[in-house]
């Protein structure tokens, strides 16, 4: 389905990013060199395997197919790239060795144990993005910070608030050893994979198919939950309301205040309350 919705390639651009001429390109080499310094740091630390081959050739192959001028190619390239997206997402793909750097670190009292890996598989999601569908990008710099300021205290608010309700937070400020390396790879490899993914991906695609902004808006937000369910349904409710932020961040400043959104939604959970949540039970 996105495969149609998104299938026209750079020639489609237009239909979904309301750009600012040379802005466009320049934010796109900042995304590629960003993600590319997440995925160096990534690198220092994991490692490849030669197993990982026939996931690049793989990627590569989608790749040139979703840029190919004839729709059925388009529409291969694309399902087979949804297909790689979901078993690089799961984890399922041999050779990526990612590197555990964070193991079973208890950051305020009663919180859950936190382990973290520098994932050396998702982030190829965002990259094949950037370079398969430049057309994702949306930039528009005078709702970046109107969306900012309301946008970003809104989805805390709901967010945080919501989950506090539920008894899975408290108020932990803190800003422990590992906290650098969190900020890095929260920024360079999650929140910016995630946002090109379900905002700059399924979002416009799913608008450009439906010719309808709210429905593409909720339907990428309650897929961004459900790709939270084995969590537990607290957090596909939390993530989905998060998702309905990112969307509206998304819809009025671009991808870099989705990005930013959710970046910092996450910064100030990890910083300001208990991480990632508070035992249950």
């Amino acid at each position: 389905m996105l495969g149609s919705a998104a299938g026209d390639g750079p020639r489609s651009g237009p239909d979904i990013v309301q750009s600012e001429g040379p802005l466009v390109p320049r934010f796109h080499l900042i995304a590629l060199l960003l993600l590319a310094l997440g995925y160096t740091l990534a690198l220092r630390h994991g490692n490849l395997g030669i197993a990982t081959l026939p996931t690049f050739l793989a990627l590569l192959a989608s790749a040139l197919l979703a840029r190919r001028p004839q729709r059925w190619q388009q529409a291969l390239g694309h399902t087979l790239f949804i297909l790689l997206a979901i078993a690089l997402a799961l984890h399922w793909l041999p050779g990526f060795n990612a590197a555990k750097v964070i193991d079973g670190v208890i950051f305020s009292p009663g919180a859950l144990p936190f382990t973290m890996y520098l994932n050396l598989d998702k982030p190829l999601i965002g990259a094949w993005l950037l370079l398969a569908c430049p057309w994702l990008i949306l930039w528009r710099s005078q709702g970046l910070v109107t969306s900012l300021l309301y946008v970003l205290p809104l989805t805390l608010l709901a967010c945080l608030g919501g989950a506090w309700a539920l008894g899975m937070l408290a108020w932990a400020p803190k800003w422990p050893d590992q906290a650098w390396l969190w900020l890095l790879n929260n920024l360079l490899l999650v929140s910016l994979t995630e946002e090109l993914l379900f905002r700059g991906y399924i979002q416009a695609g799913l608008q450009r198919l439906l010719r309808h902004q709210g429905l593409a808006l909720f339907a990428a937000a309650l897929l961004f939950g459900l790709a939270h369910l084995g969590a537990g349904w607290q957090w596909v409710y939390l993530a989905t309301l998060a998702g309905i932020g990112y969307g509206l961040a998304y819809r009025w400043g671009g991808l870099a205040a989705a990005v930013l959104c959710h970046f910092g939604l996450n910064l100030v959970h990890f910083t300001l309350f208990s991480y990632p949540m508070l035992a249950l039970g």
